[in-house]
């Protein structure tokens, strides 16, 4: 009556067709007349098989795994036994030395160089109250007894109680000690900082006078250097005019000199040919010597300024020598006097912490009375 067309469910349609495959493998399985006869399920065997032979290469190759990792636990166990036996082996080694070395018997306390059987000459740890002497074979005493134990142990307290009142009594006095050892190194740091400053101002001022002196020296020596260029240079100059005047206004210019000279020896003077000076050049020459005098006399007064010069710089640098040893001199005693009230004011203060050492802290020494009384309190 009503045609509708409808789109099935793709999902009904897989279930479906997967429910008809499913009933399919069933019909084949129940109509193969093999499996019904036989009732063998060939697909169910095969899967066995190789299930089981998955099974068996995986427990090969679990146990070579095993093979090979139990190889190696063999060989790390072999090289651990080994380095086990050798620390036992040098453990061994060095009690032995120890024993051989720290353990001999002549460094017991019960040995004696000049009589080793001295223990066994000994009396015996414990005796008994009749106070006579009987060996271990006799049953009389044994090994560990104590007879007065109950002494012992007081006695032990007590020691126990007099070592710890000492060693707080001690801790206490180096505490004491250390803070005053602490605060004396703290006042001589002080002191030989300030003292060494103190040496470097001086040293500086000094450095600075020297400087100072040096820089004057140089400045002196300085200028005679220039003074003795100029000098020089001026007798240079003087010289170079009076030899160009003596060679311009001399007749050695207007004349020949080549019909005197000897042909061979150019500085030779042909005698038969030469006849002698004139007037004009002996006038010359003692005009060269008087200026050659004069020079030599203008030298020798530079010379003797300079040698003067010279003088009073020595003596002005011996001066100032002097005062520097003197300023040395004069620090060096003011150190000196430093030093001196210094060592004297730590010897003050070493002396007055002996002094309360010995008068306040060492004064309450235990009497004899003191510890009878003590003992009485503790029994």
């Amino acid at each position: 009556m009503y045609s509708i067309n409808q789109s099935a469910d793709p999902r009904e349609v897989a279930a479906i067709e997967a429910k008809r495959n499913r009933e399919k493998e069933r019909q084949n399985r129940f109509f193969n007349v093999r499996n019904r006869v036989m009732g063998v399920d060939v697909q169910a065997l095969n899967n066995q098989v190789a299930e089981r032979r998955r099974r068996e290469a995986a427990e090969k190759r679990k146990e070579a795994a095993y093979g090979t990792s139990q190889v190696q636990y063999d060989v790390v166990v072999q090289m651990l036994e080994k380095e086990e036996a050798a620390r036992t082996r040098r453990l061994a080694k060095k009690v032995q030395d120890f024993r051989e070395q720290k353990q001999q018997l002549k460094n017991g306390r019960e040995f004696s160089l000049w009589d080793p059987d001295q223990v066994w000459k000994g009396l015996p740890t414990y005796l008994s109250y009749n106070n006579t002497y009987h060996g271990p074979s006799s049953l009389q005493y044994f090994s560990g007894e104590d007879l007065d134990r109950v002494t012992h142990l007081r006695m032990q307290q007590r020691q126990f109680r007099y070592d710890l009142e000492r060693q707080q009594q001690e801790q206490q006095q180096a505490k004491v000690d250390e803070n005053c050892a602490d605060a004396l190194s703290d006042q001589l740091r002080l002191a030989m900082d300030a003292q060494a400053t103190h040496l470097a101002r001086l040293e500086e001022s000094c450095r600075v006078a020297m400087m100072c002196a040096m820089a004057n020296a140089n400045k002196a020596q300085a200028a005679s250097q220039y003074g003795h260029q100029r000098c020089e240079r001026q007798r240079e100059q003087k010289a170079n005019l009076a030899e160009i005047e003596n060679q311009s206004m001399s007749d050695l210019l207007t004349e020949n000199p080549q019909v005197a000279q000897h042909r061979t020896a150019p500085h030779r003077v042909l005698p038969y040919c030469w006849k002698g000076m004139t007037p004009e050049q002996r006038a010359a020459i003692r005009k060269e010597q008087e200026v050659q005098r004069i020079e030599k006399e203008a030298q020798r007064q530079a010379e003797k300024a300079l040698d003067t010069e010279w003088k009073s710089q020595t003596i002005s640098s011996a001066e100032a020598m002097l005062e520097l040893e003197e300023q040395e001199r004069e620090l060096c005693a003011q150190f000196r006097r430093g030093l001196g009230s210094f060592n004297q004011q730590l010897a003050q203060e070493q002396k007055a912490q002996q002094d309360y050492l010995n008068s306040v802290i060492y004064t309450n020494q235990p009497t004899a009375q003191y510890h009878q009384q003590f003992n009485t309190s503790s029994r």
